[in-house]
Order: structure tokens, then C-alpha cells, then sequence
């Protein structure tokens, strides 16, 4: 004997009707719907490289870092070349922020030698500090072998709502920072932009 469906409302009431007029959801609404949600707009990125040989290597450290961005799925706003003086590296940054950029990503001058200030000039900047961001770049930087990455004093944190990352300089470390770096980021300004609206 087929089981009778109960088609009783929580008053009681025969709703049996309601049920043939529910239609499914389209499929194709559905699909557009998960589409516009991950559409999003492109995020915004500068690059500051910091140091006091402004040459060749400085160059192509931009480039590189410039082309790991845009495969990341940002928009590179600019790069910049300043000296290892504390306050030219802290007016880039603010630069970013203040321009309402998602990410400022330096390079170089993170060492422990007496002109290494990026980590400094960004403390000086920061709301807040993402520590697990900085330790998630000297750990994949001693797994691959770049030893700067692994010993870099770099920091990270947020400003506004942008957020700022120090990376060695080496062309391992900027490789090997911006393929640890993307998700995280990309999870930082998801973060950001959830709490601003």
C-alpha cells in the first residue's frame, strides 16, 4: 500500500494546490547567479622596490613581480624604485593605501643589513599585523632554496584596506613569495571588502 504524503500546513490546512504551483529553479538562473557572484571587480595592486642600486636587476625585479600579479588576477597600478631610506619607502606605501590599492607588495630591504628599513617603514604604517602571512613566506622561501626569503625580517599586516607584504629580493623569493602569496591575499581583501560593506 502507497504511503498517503501529508500535505497539511503548520495551521492545519489542505496545501496540496501550493505544491503544484511550485515550479523548480531554472538551471540556467542558477548558473548566472553563481557567475555574478564570482565576478569581481580586478584587484588593484602596487609594487615598491626598495633599494639603492636602482639598475638593470631593479627592472626586471618589476617586471617579474608585475607579470606574477597580473597571473594572480591583479591590475598592477604602478611600479616604483625607491631608496633604502625609511621615510621614501613609508610615502610609497602610504602612497598605495591612500590610492586605495588592495595590495602594496615591496621588494627588497628586508635583510639585516644597516640600510635594510622595509620592515620599519611598513610598521609604521600598519592598523594591524598579519604575522602568518610573513611566516608562510620564510618557510616556502627555505623550502625552495631562497635563502634571502628564509631570512627575511619582512612583515605583513594591513593598512585601511589594503594589505602590505614585504618579500626579499631575489627573483626565487619574488617567484616562489607571489605563489604563497596569492591565496592569502586574495583571502585578506575577500576579508576587507566583506567588513567594509
Amino acid at each position: 500500500m502507497a504511503e498517503k504524503t501529508d500535505t497539511t500546513d503548520l495551521l492545519g490546512r489542505d496545501a496540496s494546490h501550493e505544491l503544484d504551483d511550485v515550479n523548480e529553479p531554472d538551471d540556467a538562473f542558477l548558473f548566472a547567479s553563481e557567475q555574478e557572484q564570482s565576478v569581481q571587480a580586478p584587484r588593484r595592486a602596487l609594487v615598491v622596490i626598495v633599494t639603492d642600486h636602482p639598475d638593470d636587476s631593479a627592472q626586471d625585479t618589476s617586471r617579474l613581480a608585475g607579470e606574477l600579479l597580473v597571473e594572480a588576477g591583479f591590475t598592477v597600478d604602478g611600479a616604483v624604485i625607491v631608496r633604502s631610506k625609511k621615510s621614501k619607502i613609508r610615502q610609497a606605501i602610504e602612497t598605495g593605501v591612500v590610492g586605495g590599492v588592495d595590495l602594496v607588495l615591496t621588494i627588497g630591504g628586508t635583510g639585516v643589513g644597516p640600510r635594510d628599513k622595509t620592515p620599519e617603514a611598513t610598521r609604521a604604517v600598519l592598523d594591524q599585523m598579519v604575522p602568518g602571512v610573513a611566516q608562510a613566506l620564510r618557510s616556502s622561501g627555505q623550502a625552495c632554496g631562497a635563502v634571502d626569503a628564509c631570512t627575511s625580517r619582512g612583515i605583513s599586516g594591513v593598512s585601511g584596506s589594503t594589505v602590505i607584504v614585504n618579500v626579499a629580493s631575489s627573483r626565487a623569493a619574488v617567484r616562489d613569495g607571489m605563489a604563497t602569496l596569492t591565496p592569502l591575499v586574495h583571502h585578506l581583501v575577500d576579508q576587507l571588502q566583506k567588513s567594509s560593506v
